[in-house]
């Protein structure tokens, strides 16, 4: 039985949390080994899994103005020279695929990577993102790797991916990592204190960004005055907010799933798992997409308003009218069209697709 390795970017908790999700779904005869810099977010993970820590790249110095001054060719994207880090990273990766004979290497992401393993003759498939990829060194990466793996639903594919990449795409509907039971409303509300009769709006924060923008909070809490306000995770603050009795930091709390539950309108990121936690939970949905390279969670957010499955926040309100506006639109969504993009099963399917993948392509 072939090996199976993984290369996790580091950059938030999200792709590790996808990895082990997918992981704990193999054969217990597989072996699994994680690439990343960021090991320490594998803290606690019950599966047999080898673990190679690589050098931080992420701010490394580049030694000489005239190397910094070299332009980033076309077809990558990332690649200052002169980096000792660099060269350490590939090494060990290409040392641990020949080492391990690795039958597949699954990244996420990074089109670099995936370019490295066709060159060094190992096979690749990619965890696709949304995003603006239509580049030479996004387009190289996804023609070179044996296959991709889209852990959403294929109706939020974007109408701009080619045909000929959507043919070797595997999709394997909305993949969530979060397992805390999903309680009803009511439930949930007891549960936490909170008001039964009241208008309660969660303003959730995932783990790649510097927090939610605090001040468009506190317009929100003064245009629905009427509604508890609730936000999870860190806020970033200008230094001229005024707080409300009705808007609540919570910072990060440990049943963000109970929150989702109790809540009557969610506001959130489009991030891959917080999309796929509130269509779990099924909430009338407000994406705010968060700046990611590549436009990535623009375009998720814009397929998912395609859909109506949820109201498209471009920007933050920034007064009391667009507010009351903004949170009409969310309580006549039909919470059924965000509920559909959420598939118990996804974590399985996908663990499923990789493993026979490896194993057609080293059948002899």
């Amino acid at each position: 039985m072939k090996p199976i390795a993984f290369f996790v970017h580091h950059q938030g908790r999200g792709h590790a949390n996808r990895t082990m999700a997918m992981v704990e779904a193999f054969s217990k005869a597989r072996p699994v080994s994680v690439i990343t810099a960021g090991p320490h977010l594998f803290d606690g993970f019950s599966r047999d899994i080898e673990l190679v820590a690589l050098p931080n790249m992420i701010g490394a110095s580049v030694p000489t103005p005239r190397l910094y001054a070299e332009p980033t060719p076309s077809v990558l994207h990332c690649v200052p020279l002169g980096l000792k880090e660099m060269r350490a990273t590939m090494r060990m990766i290409l040392d641990h695929l020949d080492d391990r004979g690795v039958g597949l290497f699954v990244v996420d992401v990074s089109s670099e990577i995936a370019l490295m393993s066709r060159i060094a003759s190992v096979p690749a498939a990619q965890i696709r993102m949304h995003g603006d990829r239509s580049d030479a060194g996004h387009l190289g990466s996804y023609e070179s790797s044996v296959g991709m793996l889209a852990p959403f639903d294929e109706r939020l594919e974007q109408a701009d991916y080619p045909a000929h990449l959507k043919a070797k795409t595997f999709y394997s509907g909305g993949l969530c990592t979060t397992r805390d039971p999903v309680l009803s409303r009511e439930e949930a509300r007891a549960k936490l204190g909170l008001d039964q009769n009241r208008e309660i709006v969660v303003v959730l924060t995932g783990g790649g960004g510097a927090g939610t923008p605090y001040a468009p909070l506190t317009v929100g809490a003064r245009a629905l005055p009427d509604a508890e306000w609730l936000v999870l995770g860190p806020t970033l603050k200008e230094g001229h907010e005024t707080n409300f009795a009705n808007l609540k930091e919570l910072g990060w709390v440990p049943n963000v799933t109970d929150h989702l539950a109790a809540a009557d309108i969610v506001i959130a990121s489009a991030g891959d798992n917080t999309v796929t936690e509130i269509a779990r939970v099924g909430r009338p949905f407000v994406v705010m997409p968060e700046w990611r390279y590549f436009g990535e969670q623009a375009r998720k957010a814009e397929a998912l308003a395609a859909l109506d499955a949820a109201v498209l926040a471009p920007r933050w309100p920034g007064d009391i009218p667009n507010w009351q506006a903004l949170m009409n639109e969310a309580r006549r969504l039909d919470t059924a069209r965000i509920a559909a993009l959420y598939d118990p099963d996804a974590a399985t399917k996908a663990a499923g697709w990789l493993e026979r993948l490896t194993d057609e392509l080293w059948q002899e």
